[in-house]
């Protein structure tokens, strides 16, 4: 059985600091704190000399020669000499070598403490760098649409459709089960609010509209942001990391071109689509709730649903689903494309292509709403 650690310091008359050591010093037991002897040896009337005395000691692993190089440390540090004979010789040769090299000057990481707003200057320069290089990455891939469009980009065309697939038909049960909820969310709040003024049957027209215009596009960008956005980036860090992005750069392939346009081109592509389907689906989930919580039929509500839709709102709702499926496209790609070099650098680009995909959504989803609200569409 493990006995318990202990550390008494002792200063006898002589002015030497005693330390006793005593009982198992090992990782996984307890460990006393070796505040009493530190603040002994930093206090205003340092000792003479420490001295250990390591009779009662027991079992021991690396957990002792660390409690023995913080002390000598702080000895060191005030100029009072440590005598270590008393202590096992193992320790003693560990001990040795700790010091055997004097610590460079420069070695320990300065703690720089700085103000809020070098912080937010910082933060504001780096936010700066990273539009920067989103622009520049949408320049070349606007580059690598128009060779797309001459039919002389280098690519697969099973690349493209199995992009098309992953971010299309596999999108599907997620995109279903938000949407249906949503739709359904939309509704309890608007028969909840609507009926109390003998209304309910314009929660219709709420769930619709909403849906189409802003919520089926926006929630399904979310969606793909979170799933295929950060597949993108995951996957090209991959291939970064395992150099085959270099691989095909010295076989004379354009990466843009083999790499970015499928996955771009597909999302570009299905996410508008995913919107009209989370739009169906949302309209269907107010139906649900509507015809159990009012008193109206499925053919009165798809009527009322019908009279409040308008070609604007539809082909609104497709062009926002448009513009955000390209921002989350660009912002995967361009993160997994400027990936570094290490496994690490793979999740932190997948935690930025997330991050940036639903803030350039957000970002562009206001400005949109802006310019409909001026142009009254």
């Amino acid at each position: 059985m493990a006995q318990p650690a202990t550390l008494d310091p002792s200063r006898a008359d002589d002015g030497v600091l005693r330390v006793r050591l005593a009982g198992d010093w090992l990782l996984a037991n307890p460990l006393p704190t070796l505040e009493p002897v530190l603040d002994e040896i930093r206090g205003a009337t340092p000792p003479r000399r420490v001295e250990f005395e390591a009779a009662g000691l027991g079992r021991w692993d690396t957990a002792l020669p660390t409690a023995l190089v913080a002390i000598r440390r702080a000895a060191e540090a005030a100029g009072v000499p440590v005598s270590d004979q008393q202590v096992p010789p193992g320790a003693q040769r560990l001990l040795e070598l700790s010091f055997a090299v004097k610590e460079r000057a420069d070695a320990r990481r300065a703690l720089v403490h700085r103000t809020l707003a070098e912080q937010v200057g910082e933060a504001s320069l780096r936010i700066w760098a990273a539009l920067l290089d989103l622009v520049s990455f949408i320049g070349v891939c606007a580059q690598s649409l128009g060779r797309m469009a001459r039919g002389k980009a280098t690519y697969q065309r099973s690349d493209l459709l199995v992009a098309i697939q992953e971010a299309g038909a596999e999108s599907l049960p997620i995109v279903s089960l938000i949407s249906f909820l949503i739709g359904m969310i939309f509704a309890f709040v608007g028969v909840r609010q609507l009926e109390q003024f003998g209304a309910g049957i314009y929660v219709a027209d709420l769930v619709a509209v909403a849906m189409v215009r802003e919520m089926a596009p926006i929630m399904t960008a979310i969606i793909m942001a979170g799933r295929t956005g950060a597949a993108y980036a995951a996957g090209l860090g991959t291939m970064k990391v395992n150099e085959e992005i270099d691989a095909l750069s010295s076989m004379g392939v354009n990466p843009i071109d083999f790499l970015v346009l499928p996955r771009l081109v597909a999302l570009i592509v299905m996410l508008p689509l995913l919107a009209l389907y989370g739009s169906l689906l949302g309209i269907l989930g107010g139906a649900a709730v509507s015809l159990v919580m009012l008193d109206v039929s499925f053919v009165q509500y798809v009527a009322q649903t019908a009279d409040s839709m308008e070609l604007s709102s539809l082909l609104g709702g497709v062009f926002k689903a448009f513009v955000y499926g390209s921002l989350v496209a660009l912002a995967g790609c361009q993160q997994g494309m400027a990936c570094g070099d290490s496994a690490m650098a793979v999740g932190q680009a997948t935690t930025r292509a997330v991050v940036m995909g639903i803030v350039l959504i957000i970002v562009s989803a206001a400005i949109l709403t802006v310019i409909y609200i001026t142009l009254d569409i």
